[in-house]
């Protein structure tokens, strides 16, 4: 069945899709298959003896530099922690061919990242409501579907995670995204309705999503650290790029021995500080007032993002040294399980360069 939440937007199951598909609609220009599987085939594992016409637009994988002319909000290439497969399939589908068909391989589960498939299906949507309507379906159009619109509502109408979740049930009171992604929406929310790469917030949520690959035991390459930041930069004459255009200062942390920038501001993951080491003194009372706190202390280490100079890292062991790939000059540690901070607060997974091995710079 269709729910229609605003116009020219539609939102529905896999039964509503599959009919859609097999017999047209003369309201349907436009579907967004939030499915398992990027693949037609799909359907035919699902419902028996359902044959239906494709032709391939063109398939984006993670990790894939290819822009898209009409689709721009694909920053697959943007984020140093991704996975090689499927980011989406674009296709006609469909009696004569006549629908655009765009299919995102997510699955039903609190663990998977939703965030990085959020802006490509919102601009999506964006499109094929300019060009015609576009029905929006899972599998039971209740949760994947209800999390990507509504985060449309939320981006549209400049709106909250809860209005637009109250909106949506007007439409269909049956909508309930699972709770990994409402998690993930109300961070969206907190990064202003865009998915803001630079963000402690986004840092953190790619962290959690490399800890969670690794301890799945899957191997984690170099491939998804970010970029080497001691190396020289290639551009390609993005208009952000001309030669004309100032460079905007920006930190830079350099191996205390050799002088080689290991580091950026922007590959910081900062932390709320803890209570630091009076937290594991248990009941140690320092004369005079019994109630007086000790000094906030400051962190001894910065912890960042992986980055692709840490071949330690890329060596697949739990916990290691981080050494520079200049002059094997100690610089750190890092734990996937986590490491706690001299101020107390843990971080999980952890990359962490001691303040004492380096140096702060503006480049």
């Amino acid at each position: 069945m269709l729910y229609l939440v605003r116009e020219k937007l539609f939102i529905g199951n896999i039964n509503a899709a599959a009919e859609v598909l097999l017999n047209g609609s003369e309201e349907i220009t436009h579907i967004l298959s939030v499915l398992s599987s990027a693949s037609i085939s799909f359907f035919s594992e699902w419902k028996s003896n359902f044959s239906v016409p494709t032709k391939e637009i063109r398939t984006v994988y993670v990790g894939d530099s290819n822009s898209d002319e009409d689709l721009e909000g694909d920053a697959s290439d943007k984020t140093a922690l991704s996975s090689k497969k499927i980011h989406y399939k674009l296709e006609n589908a469909g009696k004569d061919l006549k629908l655009v068909r765009m299919a995102v391989p997510l699955r039903d589960m609190e663990s998977e990242n939703l965030l990085d498939y959020l802006e490509v299906c919102l601009d999506f949507i964006d499109e094929s409501r300019k060009k015609g309507s576009v029905l929006v379906h899972c599998f039971a159009g209740v949760s994947r579907s209800a999390a990507i619109i509504t985060a449309y509502l939320m981006r549209s109408e400049r709106i909250s995670l809860e209005d637009a979740l109250e909106s949506l049930r007007q439409s269909n009171e049956s909508v309930c995204p699972n709770d990994g992604f409402l998690e993930q929406l109300s961070m969206f929310e907190e990064m202003g309705f865009k998915i803001d790469y630079s963000s402690t917030i986004y840092k953190r949520f790619r962290l959690k999503v490399l800890g969670d690959s690794y301890n799945r035991g899957e191997k984690i390459d170099s491939s998804k650290f970010a970029a080497d930041p001691g190396l020289p930069i290639t551009t390609t004459g993005t208009a952000s790029q001309k030669e004309d255009s100032t460079p905007i200062p920006t930190s830079a942390f350099r191996c205390k021995k050799c002088r080689r920038v290991v580091a950026l501001q922007e590959n910081v993951v900062s932390h709320i500080p803890g209570e630091g080491e009076s937290s594991f003194e248990w009941h140690r009372r320092s004369g005079g007032n019994m109630f007086n706190k000790y000094e906030e202390r400051e962190c001894t280490s910065i912890f960042v993002e992986p980055l692709r100079w840490m071949k330690t890292v890329e060596e697949g062991a739990l916990e290691g040294k981080l050494w520079c790939t200049h002059c094997e000059g100690r610089l750190g540690y890092f734990n996937w399980a986590g490491i706690q901070c001299s101020c107390g607060s843990w971080i999980t997974p952890a990359f962490q360069l001691h303040k004492s091995r380096v140096d702060i710079s503006t480049v």
